[in-house]
């Protein structure tokens, strides 16, 4: 899978808030993703992430992806 900024993502296992929904902040050999359930950050690896990503639900659109490169 080719993965974006500003994806939403499902994981296959949930977040202990409930949500498995997770937005792309940054990609790169680290993924930083924020929880859509209660906006937690953490950062993964990238082979860890590529293992626990069951699909894409969303792609990031470009406006997005420059908004996401503004804030960093």
């Amino acid at each position: 899978m080719d993965f974006s900024l500003g994806d939403i993502v499902q994981m296959k296992k949930s977040h202990p808030c409930g949500s498995n929904e997770w937005k792309v902040l940054r990609t790169g050999m680290d993924f930083r993703m924020q929880c859509q359930g209660c906006n937690h950050q953490v950062m993964l690896p990238r082979k860890k992430f590529e293992k626990s990503v069951k699909k894409i639900i969303q792609k990031g659109s470009i406006e997005e992806q420059s908004n996401l490169y503004d804030e960093l």
